[in-house]
């Protein structure tokens, strides 16, 4: 086996074991000896392709972020090249939030993980995991824009500003969610609010003539 080769698998090994650990329990209650002892591993070679527990974190931190975007481009409809986007955002919108959702029914071990970084990352490590998620904060963007490009805006509204909307209720889900003390079991109730707020930013709260 080569050399390089073989680095790669030890830092699988270390990768599987610290998502297993981290998804368990958590940033703050994980222990570094668990991670070591969950693939038989010794704290040098853990150490030596990752410095600190923040490090190994992050990383697992960048994977769930880059898989979960990367399933999601892959997984959502495209209209082709040069076609509008589809005239039902709505239906658009179930999509997505259904694609989500599968990806962490698939890898569950990916859920706290998420969650722990959109509602409580550790403060020391919010600039890092920020970074961590720009690919996929940018993707949750450029979906809200092919939605909101077939629909007729109330006058004096952009896209930009509902897009901005949208971020702000992200915010204050996740913001409320931390003050209620509801990250460890937050995954499908975090999800169906950030549906809920969208649905809202969208279409408001009045039934319409056709849905009573």
């Amino acid at each position: 086996m080569k050399r390089e080769e073989k680095n790669q698998q030890t830092r699988r090994r270390i990768l599987d074991s610290a998502l297993a650990e981290f998804s368990a329990r958590g940033y703050g209650a994980s222990s570094i000896n668990t991670i070591c002892a969950g693939q038989d591993l010794s704290k040098g070679i853990v150490y030596h392709y990752f410095e600190t527990k923040d490090g190994l974190f992050l990383a697992c931190v960048a994977e769930c972020f880059e898989r979960l975007t990367g399933y999601i481009q892959e997984k959502l409809p495209h209209p082709p090249e040069g076609e509008p986007a589809p005239a039902d955002p709505k239906s658009a919108l179930e999509a997505y939030f259904s694609i989500r959702s599968r990806f962490f029914y698939t890898w569950p071990v990916y859920q706290r993980i998420f969650c722990e970084a959109v509602l409580s990352p550790p403060a020391h490590l919010r600039g890092e995991i920020h970074r961590c998620r720009q690919d996929f904060d940018a993707l949750n963007i450029q979906i809200l824009d092919r939605l909101l490009t077939p629909l007729s805006l109330r006058p004096g509204f952009s896209k930009d500003e509902v897009m901005n909307a949208f971020r702000q209720f992200q915010d204050f889900i996740s913001l409320n969610d931390q003050m209620a003390g509801r990250e460890g079991q937050a995954f499908d109730a975090y999800e169906q609010r950030c549906r809920a707020a969208l649905d809202i930013l969208l279409y408001g709260v009045i039934a319409r003539s056709d849905e009573r």
